[in-house]
């Protein structure tokens, strides 16, 4: 979908900065004019019909003004008949117009916010790591939601009834001025204040309507942060304390949309008033036209109808502006994430006959904002294909890290990862990730069924196979769930103990059946019994897939065909478990505290 946002504001391949929010305007909502191009009919169809409301309703107050100069004023009930059907017929009609309009606004404006939040999931899937690392899940969670939202309200009602408003205005005080000059001035004069006054609003509005979308993100984060650590808060017995941030967040932005209402209502009064004072006004000079004989009965009721007619517009004016003012921010904190230019950027080769040959070339990475402080230095490692080799390393050496490149969760900041002699960089993102497999030290798992979970990498996957992925990685628990593999296992698996997630996270990576399995400490949460089973099991697996197992115990080193060892940021000594821990003594000193690390006499 086009949606005519033109070139990033930022070159920052990680987007703008959160904290340093861009300023919203007309034009933030018009760089995304493209959602409304699939609508153009509809919006064409909600003009016609509210233009044609607007005809009408300057069309009835006219036809008052005959009946009553004309078959009241004679007497005449042949032709007050006539003219009072033709009055009943106009307000029919505005009322056909307005449920014509009602109903194909509806449609239209939900179908924009549905595309929008598609969109905007799909750009969110695309940016990389380094992007989710800096911004709050409560931000991007009120982006996807709150802003979207205050878009759809803008784009189906404020802007149609803006531009409506604005033309009734005009219209009806052309109106007003032919039918009676000196009273038609006073209406045109009533709206010097008003445009004075929506001028002031605007610059006010914009910046305190800011702020409170951004604090309402902030409240989601700390909400979903509470809400999934709950765990943690209540071991430590921390909940008082996390209630208290939680309720100084929530104070500032219930103090800051105080302020916000408060701006609105000082502007809305002000609009209730000017239209109030011009109908005061115009019924005293009205009263004093008819008693001079230069207006008529018919026409002072035509006149003050006319200008009741528009108390709504000038009222509603308020409305509208305060709401296109939140449609511009909301655009503005939406196009922070469509300016941030996905860092990875997807090949187009595939792999017709892959084999699992990983190699690693010369490879460096730093973090973004860190570049002078690599994690990686220079790393040449071969994996040949259905060879495991373990990792070890002490804490913060690099090893997950350097897992992360082979799928491209991060990308190599120097040197190149190859794939069956292709670099991944060229491979199309979702191919490649169809054959690299990942388990976790700490796996996510998702609010859906224990069978949706297990099969996410693979949604065609047989009984057989699931049953087969449950064997390997000692996960059958899941049948003693109260609905099987169809109970849903809870928002990040809470209700599973660390053990029984690692394990279904595990069957997760090993159903997929990939070419190239790489297992980020999988088994530190498992007993001892335990990890020998699924150690036992997972060496039939290993035997025939090229692998990368990050390990810290002995046992899960034996695993491996060969073991490397990861010392800052570099691979210093590659070969077999033995041979490394008799003759590497930064080797043994790893695995000191571990009796099966010990050399065989």
């Amino acid at each position: 979908m086009s949606t005519s946002l033109g070139s990033p504001s930022s070159a920052d391949q990680l987007g703008p900065d959160p904290d340093r929010p861009p300023a919203a305007g007309v034009h933030s909502l018009w760089r995304l004019r493209g959602y409304l191009r699939p609508y153009v009919g509809s919006l064409a169809i909600m003009l016609v019909a509210s233009l044609g409301g607007v005809a009408l309703a300057i069309g009835i107050p006219l036809v008052t003004r005959a009946i009553i100069d004309g078959p009241v004023t004679d007497r005449d009930l042949g032709a007050l008949l006539p003219l009072a059907g033709l009055a009943l017929l106009l307000g029919v009609l505005e009322a056909v117009l307005v449920f014509w309009r009602r109903w194909v606004q509806s449609n239209a404006v939900l179908g924009l916010e549905t595309t929008m939040r598609r969109d905007l999931y799909a750009h969110l899937q695309r940016l990389p790591m380094a992007f989710h690392a800096r911004w709050g899940s409560g931000q991007l969670l009120s982006r996807a939601t709150t802003d979207l939202a205050a878009i759809r309200r803008f784009s189906g009602f404020g802007l149609l009834f803006l531009l409506i408003n604005v033309v009734q205005l005009v219209a009806t005080t052309a109106v007003l001025l032919h039918m009676y000059w000196p009273l038609g001035l006073v209406v045109a004069a009533a709206a010097v204040p008003i445009v004075w006054l929506s001028m002031r609003f605007e610059k006010r509005y914009v910046v305190i309507s800011r702020q409170v979308q951004d604090e309402q993100g902030d409240l989601a984060t700390l909400a979903e942060e509470g809400a999934v650590g709950i765990r943690v808060i209540k071991s430590f017995g921390r909940s008082t304390h996390v209630g208290e941030l939680y309720d100084v967040a929530a104070r500032r932005l219930h103090a800051t949309s105080v302020d916000k209402a408060r701006l609105s209502a000082k502007f809305w009064t002000f609009l209730e008033v000017i239209p109030n004072v011009a109908v005061v006004v115009v019924l005293l000079l009205g009263a004093i036209g008819v008693g001079r004989g230069q207006l008529s009965i018919g026409e002072l009721v035509a006149f003050i109808t006319l200008m009741l007619s528009l108390v709504w517009p000038v009222s509603s004016l308020g409305v509208i502006l305060a709401m296109a003012q939140e449609a511009m921010t909301a655009s503005a904190r939406i196009l922070e994430i469509y300016d941030t230019e996905p860092a990875i950027r997807s090949g187009e080769r595939e792999i017709a006959e892959p084999r699992g040959h990983l190699r690693l070339e010369g490879v460096h990475f730093a973090f973004p904002d860190a570049l002078d402080e690599p994690v990686l230095r220079g790393v040449d490692l071969d994996v040949r294909p259905g060879e495991t080799i373990a990792l070890v390393g002490a804490t913060g050496s690099g090893k997950t890290i350097l897992t992360a490149l082979v799928p491209r969760l991060w990308d190599v900041t120097a040197g190149r990862v190859l794939l069956d002699g292709v670099d991944v960089r060229e491979l199309r993102i979702e191919h490649l990730r169809s054959l690299v497999a990942t388990a976790f030290e700490d796996p996510t798992l998702f609010s859906m069924s224990a069978r949706e979970n297990l099969t996410l990498g693979r949604p065609d996957a047989t009984e057989a196979d699931i049953e087969e992925a449950l064997e390997i990685s000692q996960a059958g628990f899941v049948h003693d769930l109260p609905w099987g593999l169809d109970t849903r296992i809870g928002e990040q698996g809470m209700a599973l103990s660390g053990g029984q997630r690692q394990r279904l996270a595990l069957a997760r990576a090993v159903l997929a059946r990939p070419h190239v399995l790489v297992l980020d400490d999988t088994l530190s949460a498992l007993d001892v019994h335990t990890e020998a089973l699924v150690e036992e099991a997972l060496g039939r697996v290993l035997a025939s897939t090229t692998a990368i197992v990050v390990a810290h115990r002995a046992s899960t080193v034996q695993l491996a065909d060969r073991v490397a060892l990861l010392e800052d940021g570099r691979i210093t000594h590659v070969g077999r478990h033995r041979e490394l821990l008799a003759t590497v003594p930064a080797y043994r000193d790893l695995l000191a505290g571990d009796e099966s690390a010990e050399v065989p006499a």
